[in-house]
């Protein structure tokens, strides 16, 4: 059968996913029941873009809202103080400095910040990879020709079989003339790590500035914000169960001093990261209920929760292998997101794959992300406290059904 051709070869060549064929699905957590309100009558197996937020950090951002509309002027005049206190409970969540770490939207927005603090002049070349969240790739190539740098795209084998290899690949495209490198801590598509301890030190060994999108760090790995990154960036409203829109920027102490931020502001002054942080009349409770999200996920047990989330992403992979014939990409241990390959000549563009999650959609109920890619594209499942196994099973069952 092609699914075992496919996975005989993820065996060979992976030694993190040879375990595959045995993934099991994890009992569900007792204390998860009714804590989010996605919709029981869809199977939503795409957490990793937009999240979902629980219940009671919903209703700790409805309170917030409801004490700034009793009194609109002194729930601004204490925001700066209040959002330095959430800052800090989140720094220590990040096990990073307080000082150095500033509360934004998103990771697109941390990514505008960063490009605009760091000089380029013609000639320099900024490193991406072609594992790299689209929008910020957009970013980085604006970016370049507005200041004459050359965007240089490192290739990364979608069958890279571990973080040496990645790593490796990585490094081949650098040269004396790479400024800054723009790395995935763990790639949107592929849910691969990339920009991991190692390659962060060997960049900064050859001059390189790294600006790291830890996207999907927050929540999931034990110690998200990289500290050998110059410019990190995550977003918390994925894993960490905050509000949307909840980000966050950590910038090395050698930068702090000289981040631009986007609009200036009553906070300028102060310096980072107030002068990032501050825009006026915007709404503040995601970044106050934020630390609602990391006090659920203490009282779940973050330990449990990796555990049932690692194993259930494992097992949704083996059934779209097994029942769909979708071979399995490489896998980092722990990540609650898995990928597998569609069959050449599928979701090769961006129009065909909004296709197929448009008709998985219509079809059988269920929310995924599908990215386009040369050669077939990637279709990535993600886990969480309220996804069953039966929402994989229904999936690749249907998905075999579509595609042939």
């Amino acid at each position: 059968m092609p699914e075992e051709r496919a996975l005989e070869a993820v065996v060979r060549e992976d030694g993190v996913i040879e375990d595959l064929w045995t993934a099991e699905p994890p009992a569900p957590l007792p204390a998860a029941d009714g804590l989010f309100s996605v919709s029981p009558e869809a199977a939503h197996l795409n957490h990793g873009s937009f999240g979902a937020v629980p219940v009671p950090v919903q209703r700790a951002q409805e309170r917030l809202r409801a004490e700034h509309e009793l009194d609109p002027d002194g729930f601004f005049a204490d925001l700066p103080a209040r959002i330095a206190a959430a800052r800090a409970l989140i720094a220590a969540e990040l096990g990073t400095d307080p000082d150095r770490l500033a509360l934004l939207t998103n990771v697109t927005e941390a990514t505008a910040i960063a490009l605009d603090s760091i000089p380029l002049a013609p000639g320099d070349r900024i490193l991406v990879t072609d594992h790299g969240y689209g929008a910020v790739t957009q970013a980085v190539a604006r970016k370049a020709a507005e200041t004459g740098a050359e965007l240089v795209v490192a290739a990364l084998p979608l069958d890279a079989p571990d973080e040496h290899a990645v790593r490796e690949a990585v490094l081949a495209a650098v040269d004396a003339r790479t400024t800054v490198a723009v790395l995935d801590q763990l790639t949107s598509p592929t849910a691969r790590l990339v920009a991991g301890p190692a390659l962060l030190a060997e960049l900064r060994a050859r001059g390189v500035t790294t600006v790291v999108d830890g996207a999907h760090a927050p929540g999931m790995l034990p110690a998200p914000a990289e500290p050998d990154a110059d410019f990190w960036f995550g977003n918390l409203h994925k894993w960490a169960f905050a509000p949307r829109a909840t980000g966050v920027l950590a910038v090395r102490s050698e930068w702090t001093g000289r981040v631009r931020p986007l609009a200036l502001s009553w906070e300028h002054d102060k310096g980072f990261p107030g002068n990032v942080e501050w825009r006026g009349t915007c709404d503040y409770t995601p970044w106050l209920a934020a630390p609602a999200g990391f006090g659920l996920l203490r009282e779940l047990g973050p330990a449990a929760v990796a555990g049932h989330n690692a194993a259930l992403a494992a097992y949704g992979q083996r059934v779209l292998a097994e029942r769909a014939g979708l071979p399995p990409l490489p896998a980092t241990p722990g990540v609650w997101m898995r990928a597998v390959r569609l069959p050449a000549g599928r979701c090769e563009v961006e129009a065909e794959a909004k296709a197929l999650m448009a008709e998985v959609w219509r079809r059988l109920r269920t929310r995924i992300a599908v990215r386009p890619w040369a050669g077939g594209g990637v279709l990535r499942v993600s886990a969480q406290l309220y996804n069953r196994p039966g929402e994989y099973e229904r999936l690749a069952d249907g998905l075999a059904e579509l595609l042939k």
